[in-house]
C-alpha cells in the first residue's frame, strides 16, 4: 500500500481531531504538556472566580472574568486540537493498513518441502518456526524466509508499487512479507514471527501517533520550557503581594487581581511551541510516511536530522548499478571489428545487463542487425564464480570473455602470452572507474588476446550536485564498495563524494561506522543482505529495504517500502525539516513572549503603577482590552501556527549557522513583530464592539 497523508483541510479529520481536542480536556491527558498543564490550571482558577463574580463577590467584572475564561480554554483546546489533527493523519493512515489484515488460510507442511503432505490452519495459528507452501494465487500468511522455490509475488499492497518481484531461496531476497500474493510458481516459507509482530502490525504500530514516544532533543526542550514556565509562575505569585502591599504604602490606588495575573502567566509561558511541540514531532513521522518510509521510532527520524556522516553504496545508489560497455581496446595486431565480433559472439547467450550492452555496442560499431548461429551447432559456455568468464565454441573458434585475471590464467594455460599492452589496458581502464574485461580466443592450438572491453558503471545525474548539498549541510559522504581501491577513486571523483571504503567486508562496514561513532559522529546507512545487518545494528540510522532479508529489516529502525538505496538521502532531509520547524517555532514563541510583555504589563499594573503607562507604547485603548487583546492573540496564534507545524518550514540545504540566522531573522524577527499588529489589531475591534 502506498502511503499517502491524509489532507490537512480534510472534513472528517477536523471533525475527528475537534471531538478529540475536547476529550483531551481530562487532567490525565493535560498533565504530560507542562506548560499547557499551567494553562489548563488557570482556565480553572478563572472559571471559579467567573462564578464567584456571579455571586457578587468578583475581584473584577463578571463580562471581563468571563472573556479571559474562555479564551484560556480556547487556547488549550487548539493545543490538544494540533496534536489531534496530526495524530489523526497518523491514524488514518493505521486505519487503511488495518483494512489490509483479513484471515488467511495457510497449507502447513508437517516437513520443510514441498512435497511434504499438508494441512489447511488460519494465519493467527502460525507460530515462528512453522513452515507453510504458498502456491500461485495464494496470500502469504504471515513474515518469513523462502527456503526451498523461487516465485514472482505481489508486493503492491505493502510497497505501492505494481511490478512483481522475484523471491527465492538463499542470497538477500528471501524474504516475504505477509499479505502480499504468490503470482506465479510456489515457494516453502518458514515463518519468522509470531501474530502480532509480523511487518504489517508493526507498521500499524508505528503509524499510529498516540504511541509515539518523546525523542532526546524533544525532552530537552520540554525541560527548557517547564523551566521558563516555573520561573514566569514563581515571578507571576510574588506579584500580588507585592502589588497589595505597595497600594498600602502608597494609600492610594488598587492591587492587581488574580485574573490579570493568569492572563499575564498564560502570555509569558512559551504557550506556542508547548502547544505545538507534540504536533511537530508527529508529522515528522507522518512525512517519512509519505515518503513510503516507515520509522520505528520518532528517535530514528530525529537522528536522521542530526546525521553527520552517510556511507551510501555505490551501486544502485550514486551509480545506475548496471555496467554499461563504453569502449573496445584492441591488443596489437587486432583490429576493433575483430575484437567487437568476438565480444558479440561470446555475449550473445549473456542475459546480464552487461552482456546486453556489450551487444548492442558491438552492433553498433559492426553495423549489423545480428545473427543465427544456433543452427551452425554453436555451444554457449555460461559464466560460473568458479571460471569467472563465459563464452562460446563455435565452428573450431573458443571464445572466452571475463574477468581479467581469469582470462589471463586461462590463455596462459593454454599456451597463449599476455602481453604488457593488454596488461597496461587493463590498468587504465581500471584506473578511469571503469571496469575491463578481457576478450581471448583460440583455436587448432592457437591462443591468444583480442583486446579489452571497457564497461562502465554510469553515475547518477544530478547525483554530485545532490553531495555538494549535503557537503553545505556539514554532512559527509562515504561511498562504501566492493570495488578496487583503483575503481573506486575514479567512481568517488566523479560522483564528488568525500571518501570511499573499497573491497567492502562486514567487518570493515562495521569497523568505519565504529570509529566514525567515536569521533563523537552521527552516521546513517542503508543496508538489504544479512551481511549488512551488522552495521545495520550499529548505525543511528539504519534504513533497511524491505525488498531485502528479515535480518536486515530488523536490524534496522527504519524500512523503505520502496527499495530505494538514494531515499537515504531524502530520510536526512526529513529529518532535518523536522528540526529546523521545531527550531524555528520555538525562535517564533519565545520571540513573541517578548512583544507581549508590553502589552500586558503596563495594562496589568496600570491601576497600581500609573507611570508604567509610558511602556503601552502600542497605544491600546484600556487595559482591559489590552489584556483580553494579548490572551486572544495568544491562543489564535496556535491555530495559526497548526499547517506550518504539521507541513514544516521550507527545507533548504544550509549549515547549521545559516540556519539559525534565517531562524533568528525570519520567525525571531517575526515574532517581535506580529504580536504588536496583531494585539492592536484585536483591540481596535474589541473597541469598536464595546467589547472591552
Amino acid at each position: 500500500m502506498k502511503t499517502t497523508s491524509q489532507s490537512l483541510y480534510d472534513r472528517a479529520l477536523l471533525q475527528e481531531a475537534a471531538w478529540e481536542s475536547v476529550k483531551r480536556l481530562s487532567p490525565r491527558y493535560q498533565v504530560k504538556n507542562p506548560v499547557m498543564f499551567v494553562v489548563w490550571l488557570g482556565s480553572l482558577l478563572t472559571t471559579g472566580l467567573w462564578l464567584q463574580a456571579l455571586a457578587g463577590e468578583g475581584e473584577a467584572p463578571a463580562g471581563f472574568i468571563l472573556a479571559i475564561t474562555l479564551w484560556l480554554w480556547f487556547t488549550v483546546l487548539f493545543a490538544n486540537f494540533a496534536e489531534a489533527v496530526a495524530e489523526g493523519r497518523g491514524k488514518a493512515q493505521a486505519a487503511a493498513l488495518k483494512g489490509l489484515k483479513k484471515t488467511v488460510w495457510a497449507k502447513k507442511l508437517r516437513e520443510a518441502h514441498a512435497g511434504a503432505p499438508f494441512h489447511t490452519v488460519p494465519s493467527e495459528d502460525l507460530r515462528k518456526g512453522d513452515v507453510v507452501l504458498v502456491q500461485a494465487g495464494d496470500v502469504i500468511p504471515g513474515d518469513g524466509e523462502v527456503v526451498e522455490g523461487v516465485a514472482s509475488v505481489d508486493e503492491s499492497a505493502i510497497t505501492g508499487e505494481s511490478a512483481p518481484v522475484i523471491r527465492e531461496s538463499g542470497g538477500d531476497f528471501s524474504a516475504v512479507t505477509g499479505g502480499t500474493r504468490v503470482l506465479s510458481d510456489w515457494l516453502v516459507v518458514k515463518i519468522t514471527v509470531n501474530p502480532g509482530e509480523t511487518f504489517l502490525d508493526r507498521m500499524i504500530g508505528m503509524v499510529e501517533g498516540a504511541r509515539r514516544q518523546k525523542t532526546p532533543n524533544e525532552i530537552a526542550l520540554t525541560i527548557l520550557l517547564v523551566a521558563l514556565t516555573l520561573t514566569f509562575l514563581l515571578a507571576t505569585a510574588t506579584l500580588l503581594p507585592f502589588s497589595i502591599y505597595s497600594v498600602g504604602v502608597a494609600g492610594s490606588g488598587s492591587p492587581v487581581t488574580v485574573t490579570v495575573l493568569v492572563a499575564l502567566l498564560v502570555c509569558l509561558i512559551p504557550t506556542t511551541i508547548g502547544g505545538l511541540l507534540s504536533a511537530i514531532g508527529v508529522a515528522g513521522m507522518g512525512r517519512m510516511m509519505e515518503k513510503n518510509v516507515i520509522a520505528t521510532s520518532g528517535k530514528a527520524v530525529e537522528a536522521a536530522g542530526d546525521v553527520d556522516v552517510l556511507l551510501l553504496d555505490k551501486t544502485g545508489t550514486i551509480t545506475l548499478g548496471n555496467r554499461q560497455a563504453a569502449a573496445f581496446a584492441p591488443a596489437a595486431g587486432v583490429s576493433e571489428k575483430e575484437l567487437a565480433e568476438a565480444a558479440l559472439l561470446a555475449s550473445l547467450a549473456d542475459e546480464t545487463p552487461e552482456g546486453r550492452s556489450i551487444v548492442t555496442l558491438a552492433k553498433e560499431r559492426l553495423h549489423q542487425r545480428g545473427r543465427d548461429i544456433h543452427a551452425d551447432g554453436a555451444s554457449f559456455v555460461h559464466f560460473t564464480a568458479q571460471t569467472r568468464m563465459s563464452g562460446i565454441d563455435w565452428q573450431g573458434r573458443s571464445i572466452r570473455k571475463g574477468a581479467a585475471d581469469a582470462v589471463k590464467a586461462h590463455i596462459l594455460a593454454l599456451g597463449g602470452e599476455w602481453s604488457a599492452a593488454v596488461q597496461q589496458a587493463v590498468d587504465d581502464i581500471a584506473r578511469r572507474g571503469a571496469t575491463p574485461l578481457a576478450v581471448a580466443e583460440s583455436s587448432a592450438g592457437a591462443a591468444r588476446v583480442l583486446g579489452v572491453v571497457e564497461l562502465k558503471d554510469i553515475v547518477k545525474g544530478g547525483i554530485k550536485e545532490r553531495f555538494a548539498e549535503l557537503r553545505r549541510m556539514g554532512i559527509k559522504t562515504v561511498m562504501i564498495t566492493g570495488d578496487n581501491s583503483l575503481t573506486a577513486a575514479a567512481i568517488a571523483a566523479e560522483a564528488g563524494v568525500d571518501d570511499f571504503l573499497a573491497e567492502a567486508t562486514p567487518e570493515a562496514k562495521l569497523k568505519l561506522i565504529r570509529q566514525h561513532q567515536q569521533d563523537g559522529r552521527l552516521v546513517a546507512m542503508t543496508g538489504d543482505g544479512t551481511n549488512d545487518a551488522p552495521a545495520l545494528a550499529q548505525a543511528d540510522v539504519a534504513v533497511a529495504m524491505n525488498s531485502g532479508t528479515q535480518a536486515a529489516k530488523e536490524a534496522g529502525n527504519m524500512v523503505d517500502l520502496d527499495s530505494n538505496p538514494t531515499k537515504l538521502i531524502e530520510i536526512v532531509e526529513t529529518g532535518k525539516q523536522m528540526l529546523m520547524t521545531r527550531g524555528a517555532l520555538t525562535t517564533f514563541s519565545i520571540a513573541n513572549d517578548v512583544a507581549k510583555y508590553f502589552a500586558i504589563i503596563p495594562a496589568a499594573f496600570a491601576a497600581t503603577y500609573p507611570a508604567l503607562g509610558v511602556l503601552n507604547v502600542m497605544g491600546l485603548a484600556t487595559p482591559a482590552s489590552a489584556i483580553l487583546s494579548a490572551v486572544i492573540f495568544n491562543a489564535l496564534v496556535i491555530v495559526a501556527l497548526i499547517p506550518l507545524a504539521l507541513k514544516g518550514v521550507a527545507y533548504r540545504p544550509q549549515g547549521a549557522a545559516a540556519i539559525l540566522r534565517r531562524n533568528l531573522l525570519v520567525y525571531g524577527v517575526g515574532g517581535l513583530v506580529v504580536p504588536f499588529a496583531g494585539i492592536k489589531a484585536i483591540d481596535l475591534m474589541l473597541v469598536g464592539l464595546h467589547l472591552a
